[in-house]
């Protein structure tokens, strides 16, 4: 059996029974590259459009005809199985690609293979000229491959200093803050890691470095938790700094934090993107959080295939995302919760409310609404068609602070909060994955469900939320025995951007008048 390598990580490479071999047709390589990503057959005309997306179909045909023989003859073999439609790699073929190699090192838990065998970014350099539709396949593609390599360097450095090899971490934290210089939290895993190892000069270093880069980038002067770091007498309480945890949950490891303590338990699901880390780094969203920390014990976690937890192959349903609210419950020994779901962790909250009565003591929507598309007896949501359009431009702008214009009006010309919503997307998902989450939404409904709600509930909407219209608050409202609706002022659809005294207000005297027994004993 005749076998070949692709290198994709960097600049591409095929390698045949061991040694390089050089195919000067760059459009043959990105075939070649193609077939292997895509691990199947594939239709003729899709191969025409991708690689002359300006040729008549029939020219485009006649040009694939002549590159598969072409690619045969300077690889001096068949490589290809075809038919009159369709054509892929030869099931003959022993084929080893290095993402997909990274990919299963990365679903085993392999961190340390997955890191060696990121060498470089998708395909990094090569590119077709006039193939906009092959360029976009690159493009989402290295952004998934990056989201690996940032999911596993993370979990590597959580590992490696819990396991007191701190100068690992520091390496694997450096490589986070080659990644993404302006976020804070990578920036304080190297530092803290660098005193954790005892090399403070170090430390020092990349603390002066990182003030540089934050002020000249973003105007802004490091946070208060970055600067504590530094003080001398805190060097020795550095290994009692919280951490993410994992609980393993349906085969999948869940990563979850769980700060501060009091009467109750308050669980907090922010929306289709969640980062258990980064998502402390923004000065607001800090200090929303910590005002509900007054309130009772605050417990945070990232849904399946989001942010630190383990990506998977298809998009959390609302079933899955209200199974990983019970794992997490279970994990840390909850006894009753009050459950805040926001925007579209709402209708997972209340499959949870509905199906686990027992344990939860109360429900807070927030910019929630009970179906994610529109229909003609739910005209609160946008159509089939815009919200598509809508997600495809989201995902086109991954990368960069999507959509915050729209999530956060109050924040959009705020260069350090577009700096943090950009780096936190990166790290939270890729563009093809957010894209099946954002499909997976279209086409929830949980209205049968609202009458369903036996727990006391409260649902909190923005006047003019730019994201979700308060209408659909109303109507969720509507649907739920006793619920109480507050109207708000402002047009942010985050929590905790703009006035967030109104909304902790809420939640504080919705929170006090819940009965006794729905509180948590300590």
């Amino acid at each position: 059996m005749a076998a070949f390598s692709l290198r994709t990580l960097g600049f591409p490479e095929i390698h045949g029974d061991d040694r390089p071999i050089k195919l000067n047709l760059r459009k043959g390589l990105a075939l070649l590259l193609y077939l292997a990503e895509v691990k199947g057959a594939v239709a003729r005309d899709v191969i025409a459009t991708l690689l002359w997306p300006e040729t008549p179909r029939e020219t485009g045909l006649a040009r694939l005809r002549r590159l598969l023989h072409r690619i045969e003859l300077a690889l001096g073999q068949p490589v290809f199985e075809t038919d009159r439609t369709s054509v892929r790699w030869s099931p003959a073929i022993e084929l080893k690609v290095d993402t997909h190699l990274l990919e299963s090192a990365c679903d085993r838990g392999a961190f340390e293979e997955a890191c060696l065998i990121y060498r470089g970014d998708f395909l990094a350099g090569f590119a077709l000229a006039d193939c906009p539709e092959f360029d976009d396949w690159t493009f989402f593609r290295r952004e998934a491959l990056r989201g690996r390599l940032v999911h596993a360097l993370e979990r590597l450095v959580q590992d490696k200093n819990a396991a007191g090899d701190h100068f690992a971490a520091t390496v694997h934290a450096g490589r986070l803050v080659e990644l993404d210089p302006l976020s804070e939290v990578y920036g304080r895993h190297l530092i803290r890691s660098l005193l954790l190892a005892g090399d403070r000069s170090a430390a020092e270093r990349h603390h002066a470095a990182l003030t540089q880069r934050l002020r000249d980038e973003l105007g802004v002067a490091p946070e208060a938790e970055t600067e504590a770091l530094m003080d001398p007498s805190a060097t020795s309480s550095l290994a009692a700094v919280p951490t993410t945890r994992y609980v393993k949950g349906a085969g999948v490891h869940l990563a979850y934090q769980t700060y501060g303590s009091g009467e109750f338990d308050i669980l907090v699901m922010p929306g289709f993107v969640s980062h258990v880390e980064r998502g402390w780094e923004h000065p607001a969203s800090r200090t929303f959080l910590a005002s509900l920390m007054r309130l009772g014990r605050l417990i945070i976690l990232d849904r399946r295939g989001i942010g630190l937890s383990d990506r998977i192959g298809s998009a959390p349903d609302i079933e899955a995302t209200a199974e990983d609210i019970g794992t997490v419950l279970r994990a840390v020994d909850a006894r009753r919760v009050v459950l805040f779901g926001a925007s579209e962790c709402g209708p997972a909250c209340v499959r949870f409310a509905v199906d686990t009565p027992r344990l939860t003591a109360g429900l807070i929507l927030f910019g929630a609404l009970a179906k994610g598309s529109w229909a003609p007896d739910y005209p609160y949501a946008l159509r089939t068609s815009q919200y598509d359009a809508w997600s495809q431009r989201l995902v086109a702008e991954w990368g960069g602070p999507a959509g915050i214009e729209t999530f956060a009006p109050s924040l959009a010309r705020d260069p350090q909060a577009r700096a943090w919503w950009a780096g936190l997307l990166r790290a939270a998902s890729s563009p093809g994955g957010i894209s099946a989450v954002l499909e997976a939404f279209r086409d929830a409904d949980v209205r049968h469900l609202l009458p369903q709600i036996a727990v006391p509930t409260l649902v909190l909407h923005r006047r003019d939320d730019q994201a979700v219209r308060i209408a659909a608050g109303r109507d969720v409202a509507s649907r739920i025995t006793g619920a109480r609706f507050v109207e708000l002022d402002g047009n942010d659809h985050w929590f905790f951007a703009g006035d967030q005294q109104p909304v902790l207000e809420a939640i504080r005297r919705f929170a006090e008048a819940l009965p006794r027994e729905g509180r948590a004993r300590r």
